[in-house]
């Protein structure tokens, strides 16, 4: 008979709780202010959701620079709980569209924010079909 560690509510919430009071650790040891605990704290504790982003008339648009762009979102996406996993763009209307996997909207935004400053003029919560 083989032992299993058993996952129950309680566990994951101990869980949860430990990981908490390590982020609030980190704002003394390391100079985090609480808007960064509180985004690490929301990405560990909250179910991902996908979302399409579009962003729409960007002027001078060209294949590499969506390609810097998107690399610039995969060099920081962690640090808020969030997967840009692909993008398709039409580089003569000026549009981008971002899949993402990420535990709100918000945070999916902040993440093109911080990375490059392009912000979707729209995101959108969807499902994957087949």
């Amino acid at each position: 008979m083989t032992n299993k560690i058993l996952t129950t509510p309680k566990t994951i919430k101990h869980k949860y709780m430990f990981t908490v009071l390590g982020l609030l650790a980190m704002t003394s040891l390391f100079g985090c202010n609480r808007d960064d605990i509180s985004v690490a704290a929301a990405a560990v504790e909250t179910p991902r959701n996908l979302y399409m982003d579009v962003h729409r008339n960007i002027e001078g648009l060209t294949a590499e620079g969506v390609a810097g762009a998107h690399q610039k979102d995969l060099e920081i996406q962690g640090k808020y709980g969030v997967d840009y996993q692909k993008y398709w763009f039409d580089e003569e209307t000026g549009s981008v569209f971002c899949l993402v996997e990420a535990p709100n909207a918000e945070l999916a935004s902040r993440v093109h924010l911080e990375a490059h400053g392009l912000v979707a003029d729209e995101i959108t919560l969807v499902a994957e079909g087949h």
